[in-house]
């Protein structure tokens, strides 16, 4: 024990010296989307990481907050300022790195109070905790049961055989309401395909009008299904976090999960090489003849329900 916390304080040394002279350092810990949030709770207690963080992280960075390494030392963490170095972003900036645990190399600044880091080279050690929690979803078959908006009972179960993008959203949801048009678009053009695109509200069952004003106003085109909550969502792997898409294979497992607005081009480029490989399957299970298809296409286009 004695030498572990001989070994730390000289850890410690290190780095308060190469800070002060403006050295390279390698520093481990978990990249934040700000102070703010960071401080939101114990993080000795609470780990940072989940859906919900990572999605309220995008907003965070998109809006300039910097973006912070926080390297616990102890019971307590430092926060060091990411910076650009040698290290080559894949995007505008660091939000792909959220909430994962990295390790980072380069020269450590110290501005009045503030730290900071250039990043010259960054590996990551683990995934975020909402990737962990996706991670164990995928692959797995997750039963969903709803009721659609004439009371009737809905399982998802019972979509087996079609490929399903199931859609959580809320009317008090902006996001929502901003990717509904591109899920409406994917339900046009994909329905004579086997596709089929649920939306499953997580609004309170007073607010049942609200739900029936939003689609009407969207003029959506596919079964909206209430009653679901956040243990549903749990259950899914999306935490709490709205809006937030998991998308279904034919055999009923899950396939995908996207946490956030969906893309359109790739949740295409998703449903596309998925078809494919349908297709493929069936041609080798009918000896290279088309297989019969399971739903016509008027059976597999659906209108609210």
């Amino acid at each position: 024990m004695k030498l572990f916390i001989a070994a730390l304080t000289l850890q410690f040394a290190f780095v308060a010296a190469a800070t002060a002279q403006g050295g390279a350092v390698r520093l481990e810990g978990q990249v934040v989307c700000c102070e703010e949030c960071w401080a939101e709770a114990d993080r000795t207690r609470v780990a940072f990481g989940t859906a919900e963080d990572l999605l309220k992280a995008r907003s965070c960075v998109e809006g300039g907050d910097p973006t912070l390494l926080a390297v616990r030392e102890g019971e307590r963490f430092t926060l060091y300022r990411l910076e650009a170095g040698k290290f080559r972003l894949p995007g505008k900036n660091w939000l792909e790195f959220v909430g994962r645990r990295v390790a980072v190399s380069g020269a450590v600044r110290k501005k009045g109070e503030a730290l900071s880091v250039r990043v010259d080279a960054l590996e990551v050690l683990a995934p975020s905790l909402a990737e962990q929690e996706a991670a164990r979803v995928v692959g797995t078959e997750v039963e969903l049961a709803a009721a659609d908006l004439s009371g009737v009972g809905q399982r998802l179960s019972a979509l087996r055989g079609r490929v399903v993008v199931l859609n959580f959203w809320a009317t008090y949801c902006g996001p929502c309401r901003a990717e509904m048009p591109d899920l409406a678009a994917v339900q046009n053009d994909y329905a004579a395909l086997g596709v089929q695109v649920v939306g499953a509200s997580v609004d309170a069952p007073e607010d049942r009008a609200k739900v029936l004003q939003f689609v009407k106003e969207l003029k959506l085109n596919f079964p909206i299904w209430t009653g679901v909550g956040l243990e549903d969502m749990t259950r899914f792997g999306v935490g709490g976090a709205l809006p937030a898409t998991v998308v279904v294979g034919r055999d009923g497992r899950v396939v995908k999960i996207i946490s956030g607005v969906v893309r359109p081009k790739e949740l295409r480029q998703q449903l596309d090489t998925m078809l494919v490989a349908a297709e493929a399957e069936g041609g080798r299970e009918t000896g290279g003849r088309a297989a019969p298809a399971k739903t016509s296409p008027r059976e597999a286009s659906s209108v609210p329900s």
